[in-house]
């Protein structure tokens, strides 16, 4: 016959730690309360942590440890992310044989470690008890990653640096700053290598009333980092902007700059904006990764339909592809990709942008310069000289460039740009109030893209939404018919991405094919409404419902997608 596990109150009466009566009353108390015994003693102050834990280990035939570094070695602490081991609280001590051998401080959290087990691949995981107070101290006196080095240098910075650099003259200040050990160096190193680690696309260095705020912006939302005190923002602006090669007695107008660094064994460029603010210079450093233009079109995030659209409309001999959208919606990442499928040595390919972000072999790209009087104009002008078949024009930003364009598109070249609009539909009407003359628009374009990105669900922490919350649903246009036949999703939170829940992005797309009915909307000036509804009847998917999509198949959550695309729900999509 099995033998019946003792109570926990009987084995603290046993070790002589409370009496029968005391066990009784935090019983009582836990009951009426809602906690465990052990905690309700603890609170009842009828026992310490320390034996409380000693009798879970007996009544749950565990072993229990006073953690120090004899029995937790400095060295163990790399058997486990150190992520995961903030977060969850838990110490590894030993691994051997697959087995794993880890300090928790509660028994019954069985979750962490099947966790534990998935997550590092291990045959067992092995718990030891141990106080959580004890386990939360060992974490804070020994496990300082490079995010705490960073705030440690940070801090300490405020009692060394003279924070009056922007007030010498300029050469002393760079006879201050070339010293590769010097502290600023070290922290604006250590401040761009971090956010690299973490995919970030800025970083955003803010000056404050009373603090330097540096954000992080990751899969398109800011994340705040470590602020840095206020006497080195004077040091910190100065060693930016040198290594941005601006110039650094200029504290009044705003400045663009590059950096050219190289992180983790990769050369990445970084574009620096200066501008000034009440409380100092604000300094933005874009990060610049060549990877992130080399996506390639099935990568982009399109749908099968979708992607054999976009296939067709790329390979037309001449006309003009518009790719619409907010900035930051990925407008510049997709035409990249399409200009990468189509870059062939029987093709010439000449852009205009401002600025060239990313130089790719096989194309002739010309930056613009607008203080110089080089301006989309003048290059699309000279460049129809040059015999292209197909051109990219960064940005149709007023009429005379419009005009150049559809003149290119209608003299047999394939024209790419943006436009600045909320979807593909409205881009017909923004053409035309621009003072570009109907007809044009109407015979020259060929397909209006619009697009947004949306932060897709970290794979290992995503977790089934069982109850999503009604209101969302209604605004992401889920009627009650199709709710029970989507298993919907939500973020979790996990070191892998940095607890947001979401790692990566893609993109969510409407595709608007010009055809007869809609050039003659756009040729009679048809209102937004009426172009719309032409779209969806000649087949376009719009945003909202690609997001729906994209929530179906567990690639994103109801809640992103609302984020993403209100204002197609504010004008009547849902």
């Amino acid at each position: 016959m099995a033998r019946k596990r003792q109570k926990l109150g009987e084995i603290l009466q046993d070790l002589g730690v409370v009496s029968k009566e005391d066990a009784d009353r935090a019983a009582e108390f836990g009951l009426s309360n809602g906690k465990r015994i052990g905690d309700a003693m603890v609170e009842l102050e009828l026992a310490q942590d320390e034996d409380v834990m000693r009798a879970l280990a007996a009544q749950q035939g565990m072993e229990y440890v006073e953690v120090s570094k004899s029995t937790v070695p400095l060295t163990a602490l790399s058997l486990i992310p150190e992520k995961l081991i903030k977060q969850h609280e838990i110490l590894p001590m030993s691994s051997e044989n697959g087995r794993l051998k880890v300090v928790i401080s509660d028994p019954f959290d069985l979750d962490t470690l099947d966790m534990l087990r998935f997550r590092l691949g291990v045959n067992d995981v092995e718990p030891v008890l141990a106080t959580k107070a004890r386990i939360s101290a060992y974490i804070e006196r020994h496990l300082k990653g490079e995010a705490a080095s960073l705030d440690e240098l940070s801090r300490s910075l405020d009692a060394s640096v003279d924070a009056s650099l922007d007030q010498d003259a300029r050469e002393e200040k760079r006879d201050t700053m070339d010293d590769a050990d010097a502290p600023i160096i070290k922290l604006i190193n250590m401040m761009i290598a971090e956010a690299v680690r973490t995919r970030a696309s800025d970083i955003h260095v803010e000056p404050m009333g009373d603090r330097v705020r540096i954000r992080y912006r990751i899969d398109g939302v800011c994340l705040e980092r470590e602020n840095v005190p206020k006497r080195l923002q004077a040091a910190v602006t100065t060693r930016m902007k040198i290594m941005a090669g601006v110039d650094i007695a200029e504290r009044r107008l705003p400045q663009d700059g590059r950096i050219k660094m190289r992180v983790s064994g990769s050369d990445i460029d970084f574009r620096v904006s200066c501008c000034p603010a009440v409380h100092g210079e604000s300094i933005v450093l874009r990060i610049l990764r060549p990877e992130s233009a080399n996506v390639g079109i099935q990568k982009l995030g399109f749908e099968p339909v979708d992607y054999d659209r976009f296939i067709k409309i790329i390979q037309s001999p001449n006309g003009i592809f518009l790719v619409t959208g907010p900035t930051g919606s990925g407008k510049t990442t997709t035409l990249y990709s399409a200009l990468q499928e189509l870059n062939r040595p029987d093709k010439k390919i000449i852009t205009a942008e401002d600025p060239v972000e990313y130089v790719f072999s096989g194309m002739n790209q010309c930056q613009v310069q607008d203080d110089i009087g080089l301006g989309f104009d003048r290059i699309l002008r000279s460049m129809l000289r040059q015999a292209p078949n197909i051109i990219l024009v960064g940005e149709i930003r007023d009429v005379v460039v419009g005009e150049i364009a559809i003149q290119a598109a209608l003299t047999g070249h394939l024209v790419f740009s943006t436009l600045h609009t909320n979807d593909a539909p409205t881009a017909l009407t923004r053409l035309i109030d621009m003072g570009i003359k109907p007809f044009l628009v109407a015979t020259s374009i060929q397909a209006i893209m619009g697009q947004r990105l949306i932060r897709v669900l970290c794979s290992e922490c995503k977790q089934i939404d069982e109850r999503p919350d009604a209101d969302t649903l209604r605004l992401c246009g889920f009627r009650d018919d199709e709710i029970g036949n989507v298993e919907f999703h939500k973020p979790g939170g996990c070191s892998r991405c940095n607890n947001t829940g979401y790692r990566g992005r893609l993109g969510i797309f409407e595709m608007l094919e010009m055809n007869t009915e809609l050039r003659e909307l756009a040729f009679n000036r048809a209102g937004i409404a009426d172009v719309r509804r032409a779209a969806k009847a000649s087949g376009m998917t719009t945003l909202l419902e690609d997001g729906k999509r994209k929530i179906a198949r567990g690639i994103t959550s109801v809640e992103e997608i609302v984020r993403i695309a209100q204002a197609d729900i504010d004008s009547g999509d849902a």
